[in-house]
């Protein structure tokens, strides 16, 4: 029976648990348990993008959180307060918790049935390179290429595979002030499509954030993409504010103030 599910997964780096805010966690008294609680709250998250929300529409609650983390509901109380504090998780409207940097966490993988035709796909390829680097003139198995160094041709093999991937991502166009928004054409006109106008405010917002704190993310689309569900309240406001709520400004001036 195939499986139709879609997997995701967390992304840690090996510096995760002796980086500053983590270190600090858990120096704390309980900050063991609060580091356990945060990557379970990362786990949680993952297939809402970073929200903390059950079946799509409802908000976690405390004791929510602390039924599925197998915690005490005051120790979820006290971490979720931490995390705030720290900025490790923000408050969204009507109550939803977001975790912050989720886009450096996230992966996602196809159903299992698409893995597997990827693989196949892969070995596919692996396998006419080799034959067209160990096939002579003539139609023959070159002398070049004996059995023994089969390991070593797959290892290039893999190099020439990794570099039309790279070529891939290359179509992809810098944008904002300091040219370091990376988007492909299609991301940059279905943003224009979801964020109803604001699409340069939120590029400038994170290009200029990019270059003075110095930090990356690794989907500039997703991030921009939350980060403006982070803001709708506040631009919609400030529409309404200028005297139309038809009227969209992308005055870069204007994200400053989110």
């Amino acid at each position: 029976m195939s499986d139709n599910k879609k997997y995701y997964y967390l992304k840690l780096k090996e510096d995760f648990f002796t980086s500053e805010t983590i270190t600090l966690l858990e120096s704390m008294k309980d900050g063991v348990l609060y580091s356990n609680i945060l990557l379970k709250l990362y786990l949680m998250s993952l297939k809402n993008n970073g929200k903390l929300i059950f079946r799509d529409n409802i908000p976690y609650t405390t004791e929510m959180i602390a039924t599925i983390t197998r915690h005490q509901v005051g120790t979820v109380e006290r971490a979720i307060k931490i995390f705030l504090e720290l900025e490790l998780i923000d408050q969204l409207p009507d109550n939803i918790l977001y975790m912050v940097d989720i886009e450096l966490f996230i992966g996602k993988s196809s159903t299992e049935g698409e893995r597997k035709r990827k693989a196949r796909l892969e070995n596919q390829e692996k396998i006419r390179l080799l034959e067209d680097t160990c096939l002579n003139n003539g139609g023959q198995m070159s002398a070049t290429c004996p059995p023994e160094n089969r390991d070593k041709r797959l290892d290039i093999i893999d190099k020439r595979i990794e570099g039309k991937e790279e070529t891939q991502m290359s179509t992809q166009i810098l944008y904002g002030e300091y040219k370091n928004i990376r988007l492909t054409d299609e991301e940059c006109h279905k943003l224009k499509d979801k964020l109803q106008g604001h699409t340069d405010t939120m590029i400038e917002k994170l290009s200029r954030y990019i270059k003075s704190s110095g930090k990356d993310y690794k989907d500039h689309y997703v991030t921009i993409l939350n980060w403006y569900e982070q803001d709708k309240e506040k631009l919609t406001q400030k529409n309404i504010q200028n005297g139309s709520t038809k009227t969209y400004s992308t005055n870069y001036e204007d994200s400053d103030s989110l």
